[in-house]
């Protein structure tokens, strides 16, 4: 009987042993395959360059992988999220889509939906020598100075009465993909309400130029000066107006005889009494 039992016992020892290997091998194997294969976010890019006022379409997107929490603030992770958008500003291909960069269009223009809050475009009417030779793009920074002629005194004025003043679109387009010069006939600069009275009234007192401007420059060369407040005399309740005090005038006198005449100073004569 005990001859019986040694054979049995090693048989299931072994069987034991093989079942504790494959239980180990299996959870070897899935421990390594969950640190190759990490979890991964997806995050919207653009798949080519997208110049300011585009209307996103699946063909401008495309996605890329990022590790969990490396997403930058306001992406977007999918495509539903950012059609029908309109670029605020120009994004170059491969560029991850932030929501500060995009504006929703609505039902209005694409043109409409890159006006800032607060602001507005303004079409001014312009030439090959005003649109400074036609190399205004979208996007580019300008200053707006106002030309007068007085012909009474047959001289010519120019003031810088708009500074550092973003340019939304030439003609009817807002982005252009080539660098190449364009004469164009129009210019729409985004303006605050108050420098959009500024310019039209330089448009209508004279002539504009625009003059472009480096794109790191963000001095204010301003040179209008603002118009002075009147004075206004508010009358006190229950007093009387101070009486206005003159200095006393300095005079030199001449006499002759029994005739004194009297001048100031610069020569005026003074008043005898």
């Amino acid at each position: 009987m005990a001859r019986r039992r040694g054979p049995l016992l090693l048989t299931i020892s072994l069987v034991l042993a093989v079942l504790a290997a494959l239980v180990a091998n299996n959870w070897v194997s899935m421990r390594a395959s969950a640190k190759m294969t990490p979890v991964r976010e997806q995050d919207v890019t653009a798949a080519v360059d997208l110049p300011l006022g585009t209307k996103l379409e699946a063909r401008h997107l495309s996605m890329i992988d990022v590790l969990p929490g490396k997403s930058p603030s306001g992406a977007f992770h999918s495509y539903a999220e950012v059609l029908g958008k309109v670029t605020s500003s120009g994004i170059l291909a491969g560029e991850i889509l932030l929501a500060p960069r995009l504006a929703d269009i609505g039902e209005g223009s694409a043109l409409a939906a890159v006006v800032e809050k607060d602001m507005r475009a303004v079409t001014v009417r312009v030439d090959d020598v005003v649109g400074v030779a036609g190399f205004l793009l979208p996007g580019n920074k300008v200053d707006v100075i106002a030309t007068k002629y007085d012909s009474t005194t047959s001289t010519a004025h120019a003031t810088t009465i708009l500074s550092n003043i973003k340019v939304l679109a030439v003609d009817q387009t807002a982005s252009n993909d080539s660098n190449q010069p364009v004469v164009v006939h129009a210019v729409t600069l985004d303006v605050s309400p108050a420098d959009a009275e500024t310019l039209l009234k330089g448009k209508t007192a004279g002539l504009i130029q625009l003059t472009l401007r480096n794109p790191l420059d963000q001095s204010d060369t301003r040179t209008l000066q603002p118009e002075p407040e009147p004075v206004r005399v508010a009358a006190i309740k229950g007093k009387a107006a101070a009486p206005v005090v003159r200095a006393p005038q300095e005079t030199i006198s001449v006499i002759r005889g029994t005739w004194v005449h009297a001048t100031g100073l610069n020569g005026q004569p003074v008043e005898q009494k």
